[in-house]
């Protein structure tokens, strides 16, 4: 039983569909706000507090890539679930690059969708008792200070501001430094998934952690062919 009613921002502009969603996710106990548009969409976000994003693509006004790039401006955290009628490689790709945590082909079981909604709510209430601690989860390593608890890397003559998957990522490589981890391992702790698109996403963001890392040459993200990551720290 939940122990609260998490509230979601659904954003369809198909009728039809929209409806039958949003009844099913009601009788489910998700509180909702149903918008037709974007545009809508985003004024609600601004005035209302959510707990997790559903949006289609192919929106009038602003589409769901624009949709979430300026929800990331707002909230770098609140989790975000793409709806398409697509299945193309490449718009998968984008959605994860963008921020969205999953991504749902049209048509979809509404079960798949309630499955999906709750594994994502299971993993923030993790990381909320995981941060009821005052305390800040910090890791100082080479020439780096990472701040997990506010998303911050930080290093002699600037700081880098990480977005949340960045976080978890480098969280689960410094805890496992210096030592072979699998895709799918990775790919469940910090996605809760091992699915392909996902892993095409996760290779996005592991470059960018190489990128923000190269400064210090102590630090190196290894592949291991046919097996997965090695983050390496020389002492």
């Amino acid at each position: 039983m939940r122990k609260r009613k998490y509230k979601i921002l659904f954003v369809e502009d198909d009728k039809n569909l929209s409806e039958v969603t949003n009844d099913l996710l009601a009788m489910s106990g998700y509180s909702i706000k149903l918008c037709g548009d974007g545009e809508e969409a985003l004024i609600y976000f601004r005035k209302l507090k959510f707990d997790l994003c559903i949006f289609d693509i192919m929106l009038p006004k602003i589409d769901g890539f624009e949709l979430a790039e300026e929800i990331r401006q707002i909230n770098r955290e609140i989790p975000i679930i793409f709806l398409t009628a697509k299945n193309l490689k490449e718009d998968k790709i984008r959605g994860f690059k963008v921020g969205c945590d999953d991504y749902i082909t049209k048509p979809f079981s509404g079960e798949e969708l309630v499955l999906r909604i709750e594994a994502i709510m299971k993993r923030c209430i993790s990381k909320e008792r995981m941060g009821d601690d005052d305390k800040p989860i910090q890791y100082k390593f080479a020439g780096f200070n990472f701040d997990y608890t506010n998303m911050l890397l930080k290093w002699a003559n600037g700081e880098r501001k990480l977005t949340k998957k960045e976080s978890e990522l480098l969280k689960f490589f410094l805890n496992h430094q210096n030592k072979i981890v699998t895709r799918e391992d990775t790919l469940m702790t910090v996605w809760g998934t091992d699915s392909y698109f996902i892993g095409r996403s996760m290779d996005v963001f592991v470059t960018k952690l190489r990128k923000y890392l190269e400064m210090d040459p102590k630090v190196k993200i290894a592949n291991i062919h046919g097996i997965g990551f090695k983050f390496e720290i020389d002492k």
